[in-house]
């Protein structure tokens, strides 16, 4: 059974960082294209990276690029999400997911299979 578990997430004041990672289980990293998504109250769930073992480097939306890097550890076939200038617009649930797509996407729609989520909140 494929699953997904995320973590990492919690209280971090403006301008601070935090790790989240995704544990996989069920099927190997390496083979799917694995993303992490944000749900912000009241907003639509928006993708922010994703990442791809074959085929091109990792993809990552405008309004992370430069402060979000998304990497992957081969053994322990987790996916981990690096934040770093978190603001306090970006307070949310924090996804991750994965597919068997051909091409790296931050498009929700592209991914069936999905984590429970961590919660991020950014406060002073």
């Amino acid at each position: 059974q494929l699953q997904l578990v995320e973590s990492g997430g919690g209280l971090v004041q403006p301008g601070g960082s935090l790790r989240l990672s995704c544990a996989a289980s069920g099927f190997t990293v390496d083979d799917y294209s694995v993303a992490w998504f944000r749900q912000v109250p009241g907003k639509e769930r928006e993708g922010l990276s994703c990442i791809r073992s074959t085929g091109g480097g990792p993809k990552y939306a405008d309004s992370v690029k430069d402060r979000f890097a998304i990497s992957i550890d081969h053994v322990k076939n987790a996916v981990y999400l690096q934040m770093n200038s978190l603001k306090v617009e970006e307070t949310g649930i924090y996804y991750c997911a994965a597919d068997l797509i051909g091409s790296c996407s931050v498009a929700p729609g592209r991914f069936r299979y999905w984590g429970q989520g961590t919660q991020v909140t950014v406060s002073s």
